[in-house]
């Protein structure tokens, strides 16, 4: 097996904020060659890095949008997150839970800080990723998995190194609880000083890493310090992290889907003429109705 290298380490850019409520940093796309195409099928990445929120009686958040052909998974580290659609989902995202949503066809959505939690304000940490959809797929009808943090399979690591929360995909024996429509893993690394995990994905996948605390070094050389996004080169399939201090990283790769993309605000299709259709369907109240 060849070792993978790190093509990149993206520091990150100055937050801004979407809606009222979440405070991000854009690592994909960005301006690091960090685009739709390059790290596909991940075609988003959006880190709310911790922020102390103060107390409110109105719950902040992003209002009324839609979303067509591709996927929401929005993990939360810190915090909680309430959210509703036009097909009658919903529900809260608590701390460690993930939620994943295949908007497909179509979707309206609203997500707020839960509304007890945001009484009493504290620190928000999360991540929101959009994953693509093949062409056959972006049109399915929506779907909503709910993933509580206890029902999320580990693998302990030895010697105390500490544990893989694997959320899709794989980690050595330990399979994770989401369907996808196209290969991919998804997993935390949450690892103790000095300890240290392997990984090995096929070399074609498109692999990222994203420091949400604690710094490692990666493959013995590569310093990585808290809130920074490694993208790793397509030259091998495994690779290794050790935590410098207590660590927790999310690990992200997966198989491109090799088609066009043509995307503009909360669609992504294949074709300028898809995205046109997209918006007359949304215009014309196709995607069902949603109180603000």
């Amino acid at each position: 097996m060849k070792t993978r290298t790190v093509e990149l380490i993206a520091s990150p850019k100055e937050p801004h904020f979407v809606g009222d409520g979440f405070r991000v940093h854009n690592f994909i796309p960005s301006g690091y060659r960090l685009d739709m195409q390059r790290v596909n099928p991940f075609i988003l990445l959006d880190y709310n890095s911790p922020y102390k929120f103060p107390p409110s009686s109105q719950p902040k958040g992003v209002g009324v949008h839609p979303h067509r052909g591709f996927e929401t998974v929005t993990i939360a580290y810190k915090g909680k997150v309430e959210h509703h659609d036009s097909s009658g989902g919903g529900g809260v995202i608590g701390e460690g839970d993930v939620q994943w949503m295949t908007a497909a066809s179509g979707v309206l959505h609203k997500e707020y800080h839960e509304r007890e939690w945001s009484k009493s304000g504290g620190e928000f940490q999360m991540v929101q990723l959009w994953v693509n959809l093949p062409a056959k797929y972006k049109m399915s009808p929506p779907k909503y998995q709910a993933i509580k943090n206890k029902t999320i399979p580990r693998h302990v690591l030895e010697d105390n190194a500490g544990q893989i929360e694997v959320i899709a995909g794989a980690y050595k024996d330990v399979k994770g609880v989401a369907s996808t429509f196209t290969p991919l893993h998804m997993m935390n690394a949450k690892l103790n000083k000095g300890g240290k995990a392997d990984f090995e994905f096929p070399a074609h996948y498109n692999t990222v890493l994203l420091v949400l605390e604690g710094s490692i070094v990666i493959n013995g050389s590569e310093k990585m310090p808290t809130n920074h996004l490694a993208l790793m080169a397509n030259d091998g399939e495994n690779f290794t992290i050790e935590a410098g201090e207590d660590a927790v990283v999310l690990v992200l790769s997966g198989a491109p889907i090799d088609e066009p993309i043509a995307a503009h605000g909360p669609f992504v299709m294949n074709s300028k003429e898809e995205l046109m259709e997209a918006f007359n369907d949304f215009n014309n109240g196709k995607f069902g109705y949603l109180e603000d």
